[in-house]
């Protein structure tokens, strides 16, 4: 079944401190947002109506526009608030929270200094990411060409809309393969992550291992996967991953808000078993988020 567009569903935007009609929600296509990717976004899970980690992801959502020098014009508890009211009025009982923050059409080039600051927040009832049938038996990657650049050549602590060109790119060849989503590598080569979700790989041991996010995102349930795993015991060690390492690995799976905690089940050539411990972790994340309550 075709998915329903999203300028043509229905339900109300929180926009700029007033609820608008989700088909109302207008910009213009002048719009330094649009032209010069200066937005910063968050997306955030509902579980039986409730929000998971709100706090966590709207202190993320300010921290990425104090890094792209934009100023939220309204509160932190303002947002929080907005965002309750908001899943509350429309009775959402599992979805996801779209909050973004950009520049809008005052000023068009490169400087922007002068440009009003403009805050939306939209929310849709959303069960599931992957298809559930194939996350049983793991998603194939692919590598992709495009990598994570260094440090000093993108605001990469920053969940910046800009950053997401390569994984677009990236996700796009994949799927043209056959494959489900893509594996990137950062500027050195080593593996960093997927083009929206962090990675981790499990050896004969039943150790984890997951790259040092220092140039892409750290994921706040990639925090959330490490700290369940630490209350199992399970030893996780944070280091550089060559991807000639892959063939050692036994398990794999990916993170995210989307993905959840999602089994790999084979990366190129390389196959991956979906065993006890992912579907333990699996299990509990769904657990802790109240997913089956």
């Amino acid at each position: 079944m075709q998915q329903l567009p999203f300028d043509k569903r229905s339900g109300n935007i929180w926009f700029n401190n007033e609820l608008c009609e989700w088909q109302d929600a207008r910009v213009h296509i002048i719009s330094h947002g649009m032209h010069y990717a200066s937005l910063v976004f968050e997306g955030l899970r509902v579980y039986n109506t409730k929000i998971f980690k709100l706090e966590e992801h709207t202190d993320r959502l300010f921290n990425s526009a104090q890094i792209l020098d934009m100023k939220i014009p309204y509160s932190y508890n303002e947002i929080i608030d907005a965002t309750k009211k908001l899943v509350s009025d429309q009775n959402i009982q599992n979805g996801y929270v779209r909050p973004f923050v950009w520049r809008g059409s005052e000023m068009m080039g490169v400087s922007a200094q002068n440009t009003k600051i403009n805050v939306a927040i939209a929310i849709w009832e959303w069960p599931t990411y992957f298809d559930p049938d194939l996350k049983l038996k793991g998603i194939k990657l692919n590598i992709s060409k495009w990598q994570r650049p260094p440090q000093n050549s993108s605001p990469w602590q920053s969940k910046a809309a800009g950053l997401y060109m390569i994984c677009t790119l990236s996700k796009h060849q994949a799927e043209k393969e056959g494959y489900t989503d893509s594996l990137m590598l950062d500027h050195e080569g080593n593996i960093a992550e997927a083009t929206s979700a962090n990675i981790f790989f499990k050896d004969e041991k039943n150790e984890l291992h997951t790259p040092i996010p220092d140039s892409f995102l750290d994921g706040i349930t990639r925090k959330t996967v490490i700290d369940l795993a630490k209350s199992k015991n399970i030893k996780i060690h944070e280091r550089k991953i060559s991807p000639n390492e892959l063939s050692d690995f036994k398990g794999c799976f990916i993170t995210g808000t989307a993905a959840e905690v999602t089994p790999v089940g084979k990366i190129l050539d390389n196959s991956f078993e979906v065993c006890d411990l992912i579907k333990d972790l699996s299990s509990s994340y769904e657990k802790l988020v109240g997913k089956n309550d």
